[in-house]
């Protein structure tokens, strides 16, 4: 428990347990039944271990399996934002301790800028900084990296030239380096090792916004322009947020995005200008995005981390997909959306949320739930690709809204025409349909405060909820503490008992 208690983590870990369970992962087998496997080889373990997780059922348990692509292993360490790649050889035999050469830690360096101002002589560590705005920011105490002369030279240049403090010496902001990491956890680098001194760099361009982009790991097919642009003038947020948030958030949203063609709202020049809708191909884009289609028609498909960043970086803030994959007529979803007149209504879509998702219990449905990103809630319940036709789901979907509705309209209206709901939560099931669009998971909007459509657990939609709670700022440090909402989404599809709502629909 010591160690739990004094996570940063750990209040979030209590307030989340009773539905956020422990997963183990296993990468290799030692022993089973008894028997040492320690001489069996790497694959042969990894064949018993194969072996042993086909008589186990659930989610607890999670295999780490092996690949002999290490191209496509690193593609996706590098999506992911991983700290790296084990290589092993297929032959080898388990030896304990790390004094053999059977296997190899590939680490996935981030690489930042820093300055030098410190050198503590009681254990040869150099304090690193960066200017955030003009305030000198420590972001952690490099030793290791370089070789010898480079050591002895810098730490020979700071006490001569340096300023004697207890334990050590100070210079003024001019020594730059650059430094790999593996994070930046709590504000102070992870496993950092000096890459090289910079004699180029001075320490003017060892800023806290370029440490941001650096450790974000953009892409190098993307060329970042104009990072300083201000999109939300009332946070003070740029573009380079904008971009930075789509890196982070990138691995939770991009299997949303996958397999289906993409809607963007761009502004490029900010919420508050000009905005357009976009849903073809510009002839100017890369080759490595995808489309469908023929000529100007071809439709966007954002598959990729290379993709979602060239996007962003061209002023596109919301990303809009259907209820149907490339290349389908049938749905694989069914979406109710939560309209609610204005945010001060938002309390009615919490409501209508906590109602419907009755229904769909008793009906034996598992169903997801999110912020639209601006005013109100969607519902969402995944199905298995061809189970339903768009006739069949607008039968449920209305079904449902009209026993809302029933239920109270004075709250509630299916009324599309907005001056004649009189302030109530529009329960709109007609937007369900083929190539009609709804907000993908994790897109920002186009709001003030740029809010983000964002995942919820069903237990958080009660009183208190607000739409604004869930932002730029915010949400993949949320999600990075608690995971992601929606990650059974697919497992949920193949899952679903549709029985009952088959059933409705024919009646």
């Amino acid at each position: 428990m010591g160690k739990i208690n004094n996570n940063p983590y750990s209040a979030a870990f209590f307030t989340f347990a009773h539905y956020i369970y422990n997963v183990q992962v296993i990468f290799d087998i030692l022993e089973k039944s008894g028997n040492s496997l320690h001489l069996k080889n790497f694959m042969e373990r990894k064949e018993l271990l194969a072996d042993l997780f086909t008589d186990i059922e659930g989610g607890r348990l999670v295999q780490v399996p092996s690949t002999n692509s290490p191209d496509d292993l690193w593609e996706d360490i590098f999506a992911c934002k991983g700290e790296g790649m084990i290589a092993k050889r297929n032959e080898s035999t388990y030896s304990p301790g790390k004094k053999h050469n059977d296997w190899l830690k590939i680490k996935n360096w981030r690489t930042i800028f820093g300055f030098l101002t410190f050198y503590d002589t009681n254990n040869d560590y150099f304090t690193v900084n960066v200017y955030d705005h003009d305030t000198i920011r420590e972001i952690g105490k490099c030793k290791h990296g370089l070789d010898d002369e480079a050591q002895k030279t810098l730490q020979q240049l700071f006490i001569t030239k340096g300023e004697k403090q207890a334990n050590g010496y100070v210079l003024p902001p001019a020594i730059c380096a650059s430094i790999h990491t593996l994070d930046l956890f709590k504000d102070e680098l992870r496993e950092p090792e000096f890459k090289a001194l910079e004699l180029e760099i001075s320490a003017e361009d060892c800023t806290y916004d370029r440490l941001k982009i650096d450790m974000a790991m953009m892409p190098s097919a993307v060329e970042l322009t104009n990072m300083d642009k201000v999109f939300w003038p009332n946070d003070g947020l740029t573009k380079g947020d904008l971009l930075i948030f789509m890196r982070e958030i990138s691995a939770y949203m991009l299997p949303f995005l996958k397999n289906r063609t993409l809607t963007l709202i761009r502004s490029p020049d900010g919420v508050n200008e000009e905005t357009f809708f976009q849903k073809h191909l510009p002839s100017y884009a890369p080759s490595f995005i995808n489309s469908i289609g023929e000529g100007t028609e071809k439709l966007i498909i954002c598959d990729r981390l290379e993709s979602l960043i060239w996007f962003a970086n061209h002023g596109s803030v919301e990303f809009h997909i259907p209820f149907q994959k490339v290349r389908s007529e049938y749905p694989n979803e069914i979406v109710f959306d939560l309209d609610p007149p204005d945010r001060k209504g938002f309390p009615l879509a919490i409501q209508a949320a906590t109602w419907i998702k009755r229904l769909i219990d008793d009906l034996d449905l598992i169903s997801f739930v999110k912020t639209s990103g601006n005013k109100g809630l969607q519902i969402h319940i995944p199905i298995q690709e061809g189970t339903m036709t768009y006739e069949d789901t607008a039968i449920f979907t209305q079904a449902i809204a009209w026993t809302i509705e029933k239920a109270d309209p004075s709250l509630f209206t299916t009324e599309r025409m907005k001056n004649k709901r009189n302030g109530r939560l529009y329960i709109d099931y007609v937007q369900h349909g083929k190539d009609k669009t709804l907000i993908a998971p994790y897109s920002p909007r186009l709001t003030d405060d740029a809010t983000v459509a964002t995942p919820l657990f069903w237990e958080e939609v009660k009183e208190g909820l607000t739409p604004d709670s869930f932002t730029i700022k915010n949400v993949v440090d949320r999600v990075q503490r608690l995971g992601c909402p929606f990650a059974g989404y697919a497992d949920a599809a193949k899952m679903q008992n549709m029985d009952k709502m088959l059933e409705l629909v024919k009646e």
